[in-house]
């Protein structure tokens, strides 16, 4: 059974992969209730300059070794996308809480058997998205939630990129390592952000398509990621799609590592019957004594990553349901799934 340390206790966390694990580890490290008690990666020289970073001595290159060994209450799973099911699903049947890095994994099929073990599991499942927890986002929530925009019908969101292929030949570029390209690995955090501010309403279709004009070419690369030489690709390098909600909503999603636009430009736009918003920048657009009103709010300047680990561990210490949970995940994996079938298809995809 999961354990829920007592306020006076230090909650004992580890962290599988050592990439992304950084932020993570990084986040951990600003809490006093805290102690990063093992990391893991599969490269070991890796795991060692991380956990010389902050001090850790227990480092491991198998995860089910750290798990069976170093007596964790949480573990953060930071690996490629492929490794997400089968790491996050042995930490929660040992008996830790969970923090995985997004997208809940390479498809629905995988991501609903996490579910399912965070189902059975007494531990809390937290999935990684950090743009739920900005200061803008938390303000613009807040307008929402007051009724200061009314019923959400529209929105529109992406995040879009000039030269942006991360680690080319890595898993990145590689489908059965990450389940698709910018759609899964950026576009989930546009999507996420946005149906958070919706209120996480029930997908019922949606209608894709997809383009890989770079990549296949050699072109596009960007700075994030190590390339790998002679590594393939073959997933897309742009994704376009519109979504269908349960409630009569519509929402327009796009997604791209390389395109010829001005610039790389993450944004999420919600549109209601009283008013409406964008983030990046945050305004908010209504109507103020019969004339137009554009609104700019003060916001706390608070980075996502390190609020999203405040409030896993949170989560933990005062027993309290995570922000962002697994059926939302699992949700948002749906329609990605539901994105890349009409993609291939040419036709809508029903997910009732």
């Amino acid at each position: 059974m999961a354990k829920r340390p007592k306020k006076s206790e230090r909650v004992r966390a580890g962290i599988v992969g050592a990439g992304v694990g950084s932020v993570h580890a990084h986040g951990y490290s600003k809490l006093p209730n805290v102690e990063i008690a093992a990391i893991c990666d599969i490269d070991a020289a890796r795991a060692e300059a991380l956990a010389a970073r902050y001090g850790v001595r227990s480092i491991y290159t198998d995860y089910e070794a750290m798990l069976a060994e170093a007596k964790l209450d949480a573990v953060s799973v930071c690996t490629p996308n492929a490794l997400h099911a089968p790491v996050a699903i042995a930490a929660l049947n040992a008996g830790c809480h969970v923090l995985c890095e997004k997208p809940l994994s390479v498809n629905a099929e995988e991501g609903g058997k996490i579910v399912e073990a965070a189902r059975k599991s007494a531990g809390k499942f937290m999935i990684g998205m950090n743009n739920r927890f900005r200061g803008d986002t938390q303000v613009l929530k807040k307008y929402i939630e007051d009724g200061e925009l009314g019923e959400i019908y529209y929105a529109r969101c992406g995040w879009i990129r000039r030269n942006g292929i991360p680690g080319f030949g890595s898993w990145f570029t590689r489908k059965e390592m990450s389940g698709g390209g910018p759609l899964i690995d950026i576009g989930v955090h546009a999507l996420d952000v946005t149906l958070y501010l919706m209120g996480n309403p029930k997908p019922t279709s949606v209608f894709g398509a997809t383009y890989a004009k770079f990549g296949p070419y050699g072109r596009g690369q960007g700075q994030w990621g190590a390339p790998v030489k002679g590594g393939a690709f073959d997933v897309e390098d742009l994704a376009c799609a519109q979504i269908r909600f349960q409630n009569g909503a519509s929402l327009v999603l796009e997604a791209s590592w390389a395109q010829h636009c001005a610039g790389e430009r993450l944004y999420s736009e919600v549109y209601g019957d009283k008013g409406g918003a964008t983030l990046e920048p945050l305004r908010v657009y209504t109507e103020a004594h019969g004339r137009p009103a554009d609104i700019t709010p003060a916001y706390p300047n608070i980075g996502g990553h390190e609020a999203e680990i405040a409030h896993f561990i949170e989560c933990i210490v005062e027993n309290k349901p995570p922000i962002a949970t697994a059926d939302q995940a699992l949700d948002v994996m749906k329609i990605l799934d539901g994105i890349y079938r009409s993609a291939e298809t040419g036709q809508s995809v029903s997910l009732a």
